[in-house]
């Protein structure tokens, strides 16, 4: 059953994933053979609408999958900037870090998202935070010779 429900949330049916759920309540906080809870997952396709049907059955959003990461971590590698801000509204840590030692800050960097680092930011994320090699997120950015980026994250050290 658990797989079958993952299976909806992939395809974004959420008449389908909705019944399941109510059905088995259980299925929320499961795992599939990834380590991704439904919330992880829906979040990683953009299933928006599921995304909120999840929330309102009271997913925990900062479960971490097998590497480590959570439903936050995965939208700022993404780019999913609507996603990102109703994980943040329902509690997300935005300083979270996976088995990496990354953090949201450094992940949305890295993957040239301004208008998450920007929302990241606003939302109390650490920009003295650094990865394993010691990198902060303004030394990604700078690593990657993105202005925008650089521009921001000077404006708040």
């Amino acid at each position: 059953m658990n797989e079958t429900f993952f299976n909806e949330i992939r395809q974004g049916n959420l008449k389908e994933a909705r019944s399941m759920l109510l059905k088995n309540p259980l299925l929320l906080d499961s795992k599939d053979q990834r380590g991704s809870t439904p919330l992880i997952l829906a979040t990683y396709y953009d299933e928006q609408d599921i995304v909120d049907l999840l929330l309102e059955q009271g997913a925990k959003v900062d479960i971490k999958d097998a590497s480590g990461n959570t439903a936050l971590m995965g939208v700022c590698f993404k780019g999913y900037t609507d996603i990102a801000k109703k994980l943040i509204e329902n509690g997300a840590n935005v300083n979270e870090r996976n088995a990496m030692g990354s953090t949201c800050l450094i992940y949305s960097v890295t993957f040239n998202r301004p208008d998450i680092v920007k929302l990241l930011l606003e939302n109390g994320a650490d920009t003295t935070a650094r990865d394993p090699r010691g990198n902060t997120a303004l030394d990604h950015a700078k690593i990657q010779g993105v202005p925008e980026l650089i521009s921001i994250l000077e404006s708040k050290n």
